[in-house]
């Protein structure tokens, strides 16, 4: 008696997701950096200049306005060392603090937005693509095509498109 055995072959649709993350650790180790490269340099001597971290904030605080936008540049240089991305940064204004102290909050952009979610959907459509699809899934974005190669366009376009937000591209299943 032979057994005959099918294999049945799940007929999956090509997907990624689309995400906008920031690695924390890597954030964390650029803000201690910025922290001590302050406290030992000459310029911000005596100038009560503080960086801290918190949950996706940063507080930058100085005496002066001048010394709040030098802390901005050696944050940012720190970063940018680390890779991470200054699209993730959004600047709040500079606040009038005590004693004539200067303050800023800088968050830290994590996820995408459901309008800027909306706009990368238009744009993959815009690509006009066959059969490549989005789906909007809380803070990130499914694209699925009947093509890998569809997809790896879309990919493509969307790498050299500036969202104003940091982009990866996870989950690549065939």
């Amino acid at each position: 008696m032979h057994l005959i055995f099918q294999t049945c072959r799940e007929s999956t649709v090509p997907t990624f997701d689309v995400v906008s993350e920031v690695d924390m650790q890597e954030v964390r180790n650029a803000v201690d950096q910025a922290h001590r490269e302050v406290s030992t340099r000459f310029d911000f001597k005596g100038t009560d200049t503080t960086i801290e971290l918190a949950d996706k904030t940063i507080e930058l605080h100085s005496a002066t306005d001048d010394r709040l936008r030098a802390l901005v540049q050696v944050l940012e240089e720190k970063l940018v060392r680390r890779k991470v991305s200054l699209k993730a940064l959004s600047y709040g204004n500079v606040e009038e603090a005590t004693k004539g102290t200067a303050r800023q909050t800088v968050t830290l952009n994590v996820g995408i937005s459901s309008e800027k979610a909306r706009e990368i959907g238009k744009f993959v459509k815009g690509l006009g693509l066959k059969g490549v699809q989005h789906q909007v899934q809380g803070d990130q974005l499914r694209i699925q095509g009947k093509k890998r190669d569809d997809l790896q366009a879309a990919i493509q376009a969307m790498r050299e498109h500036d969202f104003g937000i940091p982009l990866q591209f996870t989950n690549f299943r065939d």
